[in-house]
C-alpha cells in the first residue's frame, strides 16, 4: 500500500480532534469524509478505517511509541508510524517518519501483546472490572471480539418491503447482502458500503441496526392495536422496529429526555412510513404520571456503559470512567422504578442494555424484583448476548410481566 499525504493528514487531524478535543469519533470521521469531493470510496475507506484502528489501539500504540497524552502532532505521527509499521506498510520519505525504529516497534509489540490490557488496548480499571464481573475466559474472549470491526447489519422495514425484495434492490445498486438465519428481519452487507446513498434507504426500505439490537423489539411481544411505550427512545431505532411489528396499528409513545433525539426520530418515522408514533419529551414527572397503568407494553432501553458496543464506538474506551458506570447504575435503578409504573396489570415490559456487565443487567433485575415496586412483577425470561459467541453486539434483555390484580 502506498500512503497518500492528503489522506494521512486527514487521519492526523481526526485523531487530534478525538484525542485532544474529546470529540466523538463517528462525528469526526463523518466530517473528514466530506473534506474533498474528489476522494473515491477507497480513499474514504482508508481514512475511516485507519482513524478507527488507531483510536481502537491507542494505548498499545502509545506504549510502543513511548508517547503520552496530550498528543501533539509529532506524537500523533508517531502513533501513525506504529500503525503503518505493524500493518507492514512501507513508510515514505517524509519528515514525520525520520528515525522511525521499525525493528524496535515490532519487538515492543511482541512483548506487550502478552499482556491483555496492552494487547486489547484498554484502561487498567476497565480490565479489572471486566475480569471481576465476567471472569478470565469470558472477559478475554469478549474484549478481543470488541476490538474487531463490526459488520454492517440492516433491518428490513416490513411496512414497505420484505427481505428478498430489499436484497434484490440493493443488488441492483451494487451492494451484496446475505440473510441471517436467526434474525427474521436482518441482512448483512458482504462488503462495507455507504448504504445511506441508496435509493432503497431514501425510500425507507431499511434502517441500519445491529442484529442483537433487533432482538429487543421481538422480545417485547407486541401485537397490533396495543398501547406501547418506548421510555428511552433516543433516535428511535427500536421504536421503528416496534411500529413495523405492530403493522402501524395501535399506538407507540416514544419518550426521551432529549428533544433533539426525538426530532431525529420524527424524520426517520416519516421516511419509514410510520404513523402510529407519538413523541413526548420527559421534561418533568408529568408525562410519566399521565401514563401510569396505561401501557400494554413498555420498553426501557436503559442508558448504560455501552461495553457491549465498543466495536462501534472504540473511543468510548477512553471516555468512560468508573464514576460514570457507578452513576449510570443509579440511573438504571431509577428508570426501572419510575417507568415501570406505566405498565398496566397483565402488561409486560422489557429492560434492555447494550452492556455485558451483570451489575448493569441481571443484578439490576434481581434488585428491582425484590423492591417494593418490583413485587408487582414476575420474571418471564431474559437473554444475554455476548459478541464473541454471537458475532454481533453485546446486549442484555429481560422480560417481566405485571401481575394481573
Amino acid at each position: 500500500m502506498r500512503l497518500h499525504r492528503n489522506l494521512c493528514f486527514a487521519v492526523i487531524d481526526g485523531l487530534h480532534q478525538i484525542f485532544n478535543e474529546n470529540e466523538y469519533a463517528d462525528k469526526v470521521v463523518q466530517q473528514l469524509l466530506k473534506r474533498d469531493k474528489r476522494w473515491g470510496s477507497r480513499d474514504r475507506g482508508f481514512i475511516a478505517e485507519t482513524t478507527y484502528e488507531i483510536v481502537r489501539y491507542k494505548r498499545l500504540y502509545a506504549e510502543i511509541a513511548n508517547v503520552k497524552a496530550p498528543y501533539d502532532r509529532d506524537n500523533l505521527w508517531r502513533l501513525f508510524a506504529v500503525w503503518a509499521t505493524l500493518k507492514g506498510i512501507r513508510l515514505p520519505d517524509w519528515k514525520y517518519f525520520y528515525d522511525t525504529p521499525t525493528r524496535k516497534i515490532k519487538g515492543r509489540f511482541d512483548e506487550l501483546s502478552k499482556v491483555r490490557k496492552y494487547r486489547e488496548s484498554i484502561p487498567d480499571w476497565m480490565d479489572s472490572l471486566g475480569l471481576e464481573e465476567l471472569g478470565e475466559s469470558v472477559w478475554t474472549n469478549e474484549i478481543t471480539k470488541q476490538n474487531e470491526q463490526a459488520d454492517v447489519i440492516l433491518r428490513v422495514n416490513t411496512l414497505k418491503t420484505n427481505k428478498k425484495d430489499l436484497r434484490l434492490k440493493l443488488q441492483s445498486e451494487n451492494i451484496e447482502t446475505e440473510f441471517l438465519p436467526q434474525h427474521a428481519s436482518a441482512l448483512r452487507l458482504k462488503e462495507r458500503a455507504n448504504v445511506f446513498r441508496t435509493e432503497a434507504f431514501k425510500k425507507g426500505w431499511f434502517e441500519v441496526q445491529d442484529a442483537s439490537s433487533q432482538l429487543v423489539a421481538d422480545f417485547l411481544d407486541v401485537k397490533s392495536g396495543m398501547k406501547v411505550v418506548d421510555a428511552c427512545a433516543g433516535a428511535g431505532g427500536k421504536t421503528l422496529h416496534l411500529a413495523s411489528l405492530m403493522e402501524n396499528k395501535g399506538q407507540i409513545i416514544a419518550m426521551d429526555i432529549y428533544e433533539s433525539k426525538l426530532k431525529k426520530l420524527k424524520v426517520r418515522a416519516r421516511r419509514n412510513g410510520v404513523h402510529n408514533v407519538e413523541l413526548k419529551v420527559i421534561d418533568s414527572t408529568k408525562p410519566i404520571k399521565k401514563l401510569h397503568g396505561k401501557a400494554d407494553r413498555l420498553l426501557i432501553d436503559a442508558p448504560c456503559s455501552g461495553l457491549g458496543v465498543l466495536r462501534r464506538n472504540p473511543d468510548a474506551k477512553w471516555k468512560l470512567t468508573p464514576e460514570f458506570i457507578d452513576n449510570i447504575k443509579d440511573t438504571q435503578t431509577e428508570a426501572l422504578h419510575q417507568y415501570s409504573k406505566m405498565v398496566k396489570p397483565g402488561g409486560k415490559m422489557v429492560y434492555a442494555t447494550c452492556s455485558i456487565l451483570p451489575s448493569e443487567n441481571e443484578k439490576q433485575i434481581d434488585k428491582f424484583l425484590t423492591s417494593e415496586m418490583g413485587k408487582a412483577f414476575t420474571f418471564v425470561k431474559d437473554k444475554k448476548v455476548l459478541a464473541h459467541k454471537s458475532g454481533y453486539d453485546g446486549f442484555y434483555m429481560a422480560l417481566l410481566e405485571k401481575i394481573n390484580e
